[in-house]
């Protein structure tokens, strides 16, 4: 079993494979756009991702209502939603979105959209995910690469994220990738810590 592991970590190359709909291949993983037929699959991901690290509705950090509005927040206003496929399977997953259609801080948990014209300057990279059972296999990675091309072709300046302090791993991701913390904030006993990183 070490050797498999061994081997996933071998450093899979992140290819392109179609414009668009986007598509990618990173080793046995292929990453594709989000369907409407996902839906029931990346709200398991989602919830069971958050209660790993003990995060859950009411808790003023936890929040879904942006995956019931998937095309006006992700796939209609520059923004974009992938999940991660093994043997057709959704296992991963991970959204950029335009920073200010959802609030932020203690707003954000009680929902909101704000439609509006686009500003394209600051996106956010939002709901990465990997299934526990596949993790460690650099999936995350790809991922984060596949989000910040995305970023770059809609012509974004800055990326921002949030995560918690509970969320160790996803921090050390995007700090791999040459983001840096920016401030936190303590909502309802949690500490949230906002990141970004400059694109151009």
């Amino acid at each position: 079993m070490s050797t498999d592991n061994a081997s996933w970590q071998d450093h899979p190359t992140l290819v392109r494979l179609k414009d668009d709909p986007p598509e990618w291949r990173y080793g046995d993983l292929r990453i594709r756009r989000y369907h409407a037929a996902d839906h029931g699959v990346v709200m398991a991901l989602h919830q069971e991702g958050l209660a790993q690290v003990g995060l859950r509705p009411g808790d003023g950090v936890y929040y879904d209502h942006d995956f019931f509005q998937m095309e006006d927040i992700y796939l209609r206003n520059n923004g974009e939603f992938l999940v991660g496929e093994l043997d057709r399977g959704v296992v991963a997953m991970g959204g950029l979105r335009r920073a200010d259609l959802i609030p932020g801080g203690h707003a954000r948990a009680y929902g909101g959209y704000a439609p509006g014209n686009p500003t394209l300057d600051a996106a956010e990279m939002v709901r990465l995910r990997v299934l526990p059972s596949v993790q460690r296999r650099g999936y995350g990675t790809a991922l984060v690469q596949a989000l910040e091309e995305r970023a770059r072709e809609y012509g974004y300046r800055i990326l921002r994220a949030d995560t918690t302090e509970l969320q160790a791993p996803a921090l050390a991701l995007y700090r791999k990738f040459g983001w840096t913390e920016t401030r936190r904030e303590s909502i309802g006993g949690i500490v949230n810590i906002y990141i970004e990183k400059p694109l151009r």
